[in-house]
């Protein structure tokens, strides 16, 4: 039978839950996710678990946040100045806003804390830090990688 190798695109159903066992993401009710391994489209760890597996074959993975978002960094998170917001944004935490870098790059942050006087936004992807763990099952390589011709 056919492995998954680096270069292969693939289909693949997935389940992905935090250490508490809250699932946080899964394509079971939508169509599989597809991608070429090795392309960088998805985090590093889910690539290497996929490695290897068989169509139709299943397997749980638990990937450390250094091969899924990476670790949560402190100087990725602003405390600023409530009255830097507009009057029309009343921060709450969770909530997600966008903010313009000073490059002018817009970059998605989260509202981490709020008090009277100021707010913490977190620039961290919000499963950074966090250990992840994946049901995953091969459907389909869809899409072979070309095996170099040695002669």
């Amino acid at each position: 039978m056919v492995q998954a190798k680096e270069g292969d695109t693939v289909k693949v159903h997935y389940t992905g839950k935090l250490e508490d066992g809250t699932v946080f993401d899964s394509s079971e009710e939508r169509a599989p996710l597809e991608f070429t391994i090795g392309s960088g489209q998805i985090i590093p760890g889910f690539e290497l678990a996929v490695i290897g597996m068989e169509p139709g074959e299943a397997k749980t993975a638990t990937i450390p946040p250094e091969e899924a978002y990476g670790p949560h960094r402190e100087d990725m998170t602003l405390t600023v100045e409530r009255e830097q917001f507009p009057e029309d944004i009343s921060p709450e935490p969770g909530q997600q806003l966008q903010v313009q870098q000073p490059d002018g790059r817009a970059a998605i942050v989260t509202v981490s804390d709020v008090s009277a006087s100021t707010v913490t936004l977190d620039a961290n992807h919000p499963l950074a830090g966090q250990p992840l763990t994946f049901e995953i099952r091969l459907v389909d390589i869809v899409g072979a990688a070309q095996e170099q011709a040695t002669g």
